[in-house]
């Protein structure tokens, strides 16, 4: 949640841009085809100048970005359609297959009509703990204890308690970085939701159930019935695979079939590994999405699709449409596939 390279980022894409540099080299780095990534798409966030406010796109611009890639020649198609097209070599033309995490309900009442306007297909990422209430948007929830307090107390992992500042906007961004890295580093993945609670109550917080932010089972039900609509895994609880052990990995990764096919009556067909970053996905994790029997598995590596990544199907790079880049500028620049090795160290097919 936190990405303090967002300047340097936008620094190199307005250079490739004003240079001229990503038409030109697109014929050559562009790839086959690219998944796109969305959270949340909605033109009335309830906090606009939040630190989440990166998660959310407006309307106006997801339908901006696929008027202006189909004006480009992409054909938008299924994600199972994109899989057979990588195995093909992406034999037919450049493709974008278009995916969102987490299943907040903008994508079912604005997202989806923008997508409907346009014939474009969506594979929504669901994990089930999250619509159950028995995990938490953690992120949301630091949001609002920060934003809700000049100061708050955070008792450290040695048992410590430290005073953090939060009484400027400035100030509330450095506490949230602090409080993210508590969570997701100090803090056993396992021991997350307690910690938070624990966190919550102590600085006057009360969590009770965030309604309206994510789909509920009915809704789920009605998207995946939906002709647009593919439901996917996104483990059972929205862990960090990498920090669990074998045993409660595994669990994440299998045990969400199961319950999907419970609830919607099929069995999803492709994952998303929660977070998707090198500290959350290695071979481990994509062995463990590759034995489970998924088609397909994404990452959050910034990259476009090349046909050498038909070997290596549960490892898929995407292009993330977030509202740090709401500049169909910048997600042209982005699909030319020049950005790919500049945000991988210089490789083109970008895995784990």
């Amino acid at each position: 949640m936190i990405d303090g390279g967002e300047a340097i980022r936008k620094l190199a894409l307005n250079v490739v841009r004003y240079t001229g540099l990503a038409p030109l080299a697109k014929p050559f780095v562009g790839g086959i085809g690219a998944i796109l990534m969305l959270h949340r798409v909605t033109a009335t966030p309830e906090k606009p100048d939040g630190v989440n406010r990166h998660l959310n796109i407006a309307p106006e611009f997801l339908d901006a970005v696929i008027a202006d890639m189909k004006a480009h020649f992409y054909a938008f198609v299924t994600l199972d359609e994109a899989i057979e097209r990588i195995k093909a070599g992406g034999k037919g033309g450049q493709f974008a297959a278009i995916t969102a995490d987490d299943a907040y309900r903008d994508n079912m009442t604005e997202a989806l009509p923008v997508l409907e306007k346009h014939g474009a297909p969506i594979t929504i990422y669901v994990a089930p703990g999250l619509i159950n209430g028995v995990a938490d948007l953690w992120w949301e929830v630091v949001e609002d204890i920060v934003s809700a307090r000049d100061r708050l107390v955070l008792t450290t992992a040695n048992g410590h308690p430290v005073t953090i500042d939060c009484s400027t906007p400035g100030k509330k961004i450095q506490a949230f970085a602090r409080l993210h890295d508590h969570l997701t580093l100090e803090v056993r993945e396992e021991d997350q939701r307690a910690v938070l609670r624990q966190l919550a109550r102590s600085n006057g917080i009360e969590l009770g159930e965030r309604q309206g932010l994510l789909m509920n089972w009915d809704e789920i039900r009605a998207m995946a019935g939906h002709p647009l609509v593919t439901i996917g895994a996104h483990t059972v609880n929205h862990r960090n695979l990498k920090r669990l052990s074998q045993a409660d990995a595994r669990h994440e990764v299998d045990d969400v079939r199961r319950i999907l096919q419970a609830e919607l009556g099929e069995a999803p067909r492709h994952f998303a590994y929660p977070y998707g970053y090198v500290s959350a996905v290695g071979d481990r994790e994509v062995g463990f999405a590759r034995d489970a029997g998924y088609a397909s598995a994404v990452t959050t590596r910034h990259g476009v699709l090349r046909a050498k990544h038909a070997g290596f199907l549960h490892a898929l790079p995407r292009i993330s449409v977030n509202g740090r880049y709401q500049s169909v500028a910048h997600i042209r620049t982005m699909l030319s596939g020049v950005t790919t090795p500049l945000a991988n160290a210089g490789k083109m097919v970008v895995t784990i």
